[in-house]
C-alpha cells in the first residue's frame, strides 16, 4: 500500500464520472417541460433544488470533486448538440446490447459548418460552483462522440471531409474550454466511448467492411483532441473517461485497451484516463504499463449498470493486480460510468447508488489512507 494519502489536485483517490441517477421530481420536470405543462422557469428551479441535493449529498459522501449529476441534461452529450450549430439528432449506425437484447439509439450527427452558437456548460459550472464547498466537475462528451456514431455520409453531406471537421469542431472545444476556465473550472472531464469501440475486434471487422481504417480513425481522433486541448492552461486538469457504452445496463463494446493504449496514453494531452474495468469485457491490466510517468488513472472497477455491492476485499485486490504495472501512488478508483447518462438512469436504485459511492471512498481511504 501507498504512504501517499490525500491528493491536493484532481483526480483524488475517490472520485465518480460524473451523471447521477435523476430524482423522481426531476424525471417528472423533464417530461412536463417537454410536454409544455412546466414553463422554462420552473423546469429551472426544479433543476436548481434537485443539483443542491446531489452536491451536498457527495459532499456527506466525502468525494473531494463533486458534479452536477448532469442533471440539466437529457443525456450525457444533449447540451453539446443543443448549443451548436452544425449538429443534429438522428439514428446511431450501432447498437446497445446486453446478452440478451438489443436496442437502438439516437446520436449525433453533423448537417452542416460548425459553430458554438453560445456557452455550452458555462450555466451548468457557474452553478455548480456556487453549491459546493470543494472541487466542482464539468463533463463534456468528447470531440469522436460528435461524428463516429453517425452514418458514414454525414460528412459529406454536411459539406465536409475528416480533417475539415476536426478543425472546425476543435475550435468549438477550445472556445468552450476557454470559456469554462475564465470561469473558474480548473477541472474538465471528456466522456469517450468511440477509443473503447475501436479496441472491439467485432466492431474494427465492421469498420473495415465499410471502407473505415480503425487504425486511421485512433490516429485522426487522437489529433482530434490534441487540436481540442491546444493551448490549454496549466493549471487546468483534464480527464478522459473511456467508456464501453451505458444506457439502462446495456453496453456497446468490449475488448482490451491494447488496441489504443500506446498512443491514447502516450499521445493524447491529458493528465488522467478514467478506465473501465468492471467486467471481463474490458481485459486485463496489461496495457496500464503504457502509461507514462506524469499521468494517472483512475481504476472503474465499481459497476454503474447492476444493483449488487461489489466487495471491498476484492477491489483491493484489483488495484493491487493493477497495480503491478503502474505505480499505485498513480491509481485512483471510481464506478466504471456515471449511474445515468441519460434522464432513464440505469438499472440501480438510489439507495445502490449511495452504497457504491461509500464504498468508493471506503476502499481508496484503505488503499491510499
Amino acid at each position: 500500500m501507498s504512504t501517499s494519502a490525500a491528493k491536493s489536485k484532481p483526480p483524488f483517490r475517490a472520485e465518480h464520472v460524473g451523471s447521477l441517477l435523476r430524482p423522481p421530481e426531476l424525471r417528472r420536470a423533464f417530461r412536463d417541460f417537454n410536454d409544455g405543462r412546466l414553463n422554462a422557469e420552473g423546469f429551472r428551479e426544479v433543476q436548481d433544488a434537485a443539483i443542491r441535493d446531489v452536491v451536498a449529498l457527495q459532499e456527506d459522501i466525502g468525494l473531494l470533486a463533486v458534479t452536477d449529476g448532469e442533471f440539466r441534461r437529457a443525456s450525457y452529450w444533449s447540451h453539446f448538440v443543443e448549443a451548436t450549430d452544425g449538429l443534429e439528432v438522428a439514428q446511431a449506425v450501432f447498437d446497445f446490447h446486453n446478452e440478451d437484447t438489443s436496442t437502438h439509439f439516437l446520436a449525433p450527427r453533423p448537417v452542416g459548418p460548425l459553430k458554438r452558437s453560445r456557452p455550452i456548460s458555462g450555466g451548468e459550472y457557474d452553478f455548480l460552483s456556487s453549491a459546493t464547498s470543494v472541487t466542482p466537475k464539468i463533463t463534456l462528451p468528447s470531440p469522436p462522440t460528435m461524428q463516429f456514431w453517425a452514418a458514414p455520409d454525414s460528412l459529406a453531406e454536411a459539406g465536409y471531409d475528416l480533417d475539415g471537421f476536426i478543425d472546425d469542431l476543435a475550435a468549438v472545444y477550445r472556445a468552450e474550454i476557454a470559456d469554462l476556465y475564465g470561469r473558474g473550472a480548473r477541472y474538465i472531464q471528456l466522456d469517450d466511448v468511440p477509443f473503447a469501440m475501436l479496441c472491439d475486434d467485432a466492431i474494427r471487422k465492421d469498420l473495415g467492411g465499410r471502407g473505415d481504417d480503425p487504425d486511421l480513425l485512433v490516429d485522426k481522433y487522437v489529433g482530434l483532441f490534441n487540436k481540442c486541448l491546444d493551448g490549454r492552461p496549466d493549471d487546468l486538469t483534464v480527464g478522459m473517461h473511456l467508456c464501453r457504452g451505458n444506457f439502462k445496463g446495456q453496453w456497446l463494446s468490449e475488448g482490451s485497451y491494447r488496441y489504443v493504449s500506446e498512443k491514447l496514453f502516450n499521445d493524447i494531452g491529458v493528465d488522467a484516463f478514467f478506465l473501465e474495468y468492471d467486467t471481463p469485457r474490458a481485459g486485463d491490466f496489461a496495457p496500464l504499463k503504457a502509461v507514462p510517468a506524469h499521468k494517472s488513472v483512475v481504476l472503474g472497477l465499481v459497476s454503474s449498470k447492476v444493483p449488487e455491492l461489489e466487495d471491498a476485499d476484492a477491489l483491493r485486490r484489483r488495484i493491487d493486480e493493477a497495480a503491478q504495472f503502474i505505480d499505485l501512488d498513480r491509481l485512483a478508483v471510481s464506478p466504471q460510468c456515471g449511474f445515468a447518462s441519460a434522464v432513464s438512469g440505469n438499472p440501480v436504485t438510489l439507495d445502490d447508488e449511495i452504497a457504491k459511492l461509500k464504498l468508493v471512498v471506503e476502499v481508496a481511504a484503505q488503499v491510499w489512507g
